[in-house]
């Protein structure tokens, strides 16, 4: 299979993954990593938790990496999202594509990422001074028109 999708608890093995999608036919490794922040909008976040629903989170994973891989020109798809807390400065999410040429694992990868933040069941909170709070997802970007 051309693509790897998983939810998981605890550090993620972005390495791991950057050998298996690395394959001779590739030119270009793209790698998004989103990383726990320790600030979001003046307040420093002392505790961040994700959790989803992950029977649909993982189908409709798959269904955006079957999109990419036929969007794009690429060779193989990873893409990992962590649940639970996350310490800050580690990563919650991990999108790697390797394709002939940067161009198309450039767009692939925002792609993949955008879909993933827009369509994915994951939800995240954080815990700053004045409390817990969730964060509101990211709307659905309008269909390009011609």
């Amino acid at each position: 299979m051309a693509f790897r999708i998983a939810l998981c608890e605890g550090p993620l093995s972005w390495t791991e993954l950057l050998e298996w999608v690395t394959v001779p036919e590739a030119g270009a490794v793209d790698i998004f990593l989103g990383v726990a922040r320790r600030f979001t909008d003046g307040q420093e976040t002392l505790e961040l938790r994700y959790t989803a629903y992950s029977p649909m989170a993982e189908r409709e994973m798959e269904a955006i990496a079957r999109e990419a891989l036929a969007r794009f020109p690429i060779c193989r798809l990873a893409l990992v999202h962590r649940l639970g807390q996350v310490p800050i400065g580690e990563p919650s999410v991990a999108v790697l594509v390797s394709a002939p040429h940067r161009e198309a694992a450039f767009a692939a990868c925002r792609y993949v990422i955008d879909a993933l933040k827009a369509r994915v069941p994951i939800w995240k909170q954080e815990r700053t001074a004045a409390g817990f709070r969730w964060v509101p997802g990211t709307p659905i970007p309008e269909p390009e028109t011609r």
